[in-house]
C-alpha cells in the first residue's frame, strides 16, 4: 500500500534533492550561448504573438530538414526561457531535424491554460516555417505543455495535429491538481476548474500517436508516478505508449543525452524503435 504524500512542496522540489543545483542555470546559459556562437544556424526571436516573451528559436539542420522538433522548455511555468536551452537541440540537429524552441508566458502574468494555447501558436509558425512530420517534446512543465497538443481540446488546427508524428513528455507534469496543496500555487493560481482542464491524465487523446513518457530513475517520486500513470492510462485509451525509466538520471541530467545524436532520448524522439523496454 502506497503511504500517503505528507509535503507536496518536496515533492515537486528538484532541486532540493539534486546537490549542486544552484548552479546549473549559469551553466545552461553559458552552453547554450556557446552553442548558439558555433556557426550552427539559429534563426532566433521569431514572433508567434505579440507578447514580449511569444517568440522562439529555430535551429536548422544541413540541409532540407526531415521535419521538426519542438523542445518546450520547463521551470514549474513560472522560470526560464528558450535561451538556456540552444544546445539540447543537437541531437535531433545532426540527424537532420529542425528544432523549434518556444518560449511563453510565465506565472504569474499568465495562467497556465493560456501557456497551452500560446504554445499551440507557436507550433502553427513554426510548422507553416519547416515543412513535414512534427515531432514534441518538452522537460517537466514543457512534458506538461507538449502532452496538452496531443490532448482531445488541442489548441492546434486539424492540418497541424496530422502533421503530429510522436510527442515525448520528458519527466512531465500530467496531473496539476496536487499542486495546488503546494507554495508555488501563490504563483500558479490553480483552481480546481483549471487544474481539472489542464491535467492531461483527464483527457483523451485526439489521435493515436507514439506517446512516450521518459523519466530519470533517480528522480522524485512523483515525477515518476506522474510519468507511469500517464502512460497507463492513454494506452488503456488505445494510444501506443511508453514509459522508459533512464537509470539512475536525476530531473536534470535525464535531459544530456538530447545533445548527443546517439543517445536512447533523441533516438527515441526521432523515431528510432527502442523497443517495449521499463528501462533504458
Amino acid at each position: 500500500m502506497l503511504e500517503p504524500i505528507q509535503d507536496w512542496n518536496d515533492a515537486f522540489a528538484n532541486m532540493a534533492h539534486v546537490a549542486g543545483s544552484e548552479k546549473l542555470p549559469q551553466l545552461w546559459t553559458d552552453s547554450a550561448a556557446a552553442y548558439r556562437a558555433s556557426g550552427i544556424r539559429v534563426d532566433t526571436d521569431i514572433a508567434y504573438g505579440d507578447h514580449p516573451r511569444e517568440k522562439f528559436d529555430l535551429v536548422w539542420p544541413e540541409g532540407t530538414p526531415k521535419g521538426l522538433i519542438v523542445f518546450i522548455h520547463g521551470g514549474f511555468w513560472m522560470r526560464l526561457d528558450k535561451s538556456y536551452w540552444t544546445d539540447f537541440a543537437e541531437g535531433a540537429r545532426a540527424l537532420g531535424w529542425a528544432v523549434c524552441l518556444p518560449s511563453y508566458t510565465l506565472a504569474p502574468d499568465a495562467r497556465i491554460s493560456q501557456m497551452t494555447a500560446q504554445i499551440g501558436r507557436a507550433i502553427e509558425a513554426a510548422a507553416a516555417l519547416v515543412q513535414g512530420p512534427i515531432r514534441i517534446t518538452g522537460h517537466s512543465a514543457g512534458g506538461h505543455l507538449a502532452t496538452r497538443m496531443i490532448c482531445c481540446d488541442t489548441p492546434l488546427e486539424t492540418e497541424t495535429l496530422d502533421r503530429i508524428a510522436a510527442v515525448q513528455s520528458i519527466s512531465g507534469l500530467h496531473d496539476l491538481r496536487p499542486l495546488m496543496h503546494t507554495a508555488m500555487n501563490d504563483i500558479l493560481h490553480l483552481d480546481e476548474d483549471e487544474a481539472k482542464l489542464e491535467s492531461a491524465v483527464l483527457h483523451r487523446p485526439a489521435r493515436a500517436v507514439p506517446y512516450c513518457c521518459w523519466v530519470g530513475g533517480g528522480e522524485r517520486p512523483e515525477f515518476i508516478r506522474q510519468s507511469e500513470v500517464m502512460a497507463q492510462v492513454w494506452q488503456g485509451l488505445d494510444m501506443p505508449t511508453n514509459c522508459v525509466l533512464d537509470e539512475q538520471h536525476n530531473h536534470f541530467t535525464v535531459l544530456e543525452g538530447l545533445r548527443s545524436p546517439e543517445s536512447g532520448i533523441t533516438l527515441n524522439l526521432i523515431g528510432h524503435d527502442l523497443g517495449d523496454t521499463k528501462e533504458r
